[in-house]
C-alpha cells in the first residue's frame, strides 16, 4: 500500500501519472485513494520529493 507523506508540496506530477486516477487533492496534498490503487508505484516513480511510500497495511 502506498500513502503520501507530508514531504508532498501538492505539484500534481504524481496524480497526473497515476494509471487509474488514485490519487486527489485534499487540502494543500495530495492522497491516494486506497480502494482504487493497483500498487504500481508509478506515483513513487515520478515524485520529486519521495512523498509516496509503500507502507505496510
Amino acid at each position: 500500500m502506498y500513502k503520501i507523506s507530508d514531504k508532498c508540496i501538492a505539484c500534481g506530477i504524481c496524480a497526473d501519472e497515476c494509471p487509474v486516477n488514485a490519487i486527489y487533492l485534499d487540502g494543500d496534498k495530495y492522497e491516494i485513494d486506497q480502494d482504487l490503487c493497483v500498487e504500481c508505484g508509478t506515483c513513487s516513480d515520478v515524485c520529486p520529493n519521495e512523498a509516496p511510500v509503500e507502507v505496510d497495511e
